[in-house]
């Protein structure tokens, strides 16, 4: 869900789920690599508008420490948009952890909308 949005920054939260674990009790990194796209997806759109065919075209993500089996909160930041690439961070946390999780880096490339 969309907690917050700003332009270029938003919080999203993952409502934790259960199947969503893998062994050893932590949320899989599907789960946080999906979040933070999604993150990025709202950060895109909050800088440019609506663009339906922006699209990943990359996302890198370094999982820091176990996150707890509870919600995820995104935070995600745009660090540079320009007329055809926006590139942006996401920190994901634990619900009410002070340190993140993960970090994730990504770029989304924006169509050239005069096509």
């Amino acid at each position: 869900s969309i907690e917050r949005v700003g332009h270029g920054n938003v919080r999203v939260r993952w409502t934790f789920d259960q199947s969503s674990l893998r062994p050893g009790g932590t949320v899989s990194g599907p789960t946080m690599m999906a979040l933070a796209d999604f993150a990025m997806y709202v950060a895109v759109f909050s800088a440019v508008g609506p663009q339906p065919l922006a699209v990943t075209t990359n996302l890198t993500i370094n999982f820091l420490r176990k996150p707890a089996a509870g919600d995820l909160i995104a935070d995600a930041k745009l660090m540079k948009v320009g007329k055809r690439l926006a590139v942006g961070e996401v920190k994901i946390y634990s619900e009410g952890e002070a340190e993140p999780v993960a970090h994730v880096t990504s770029t989304y490339s924006i169509p050239n909308n005069s096509q």
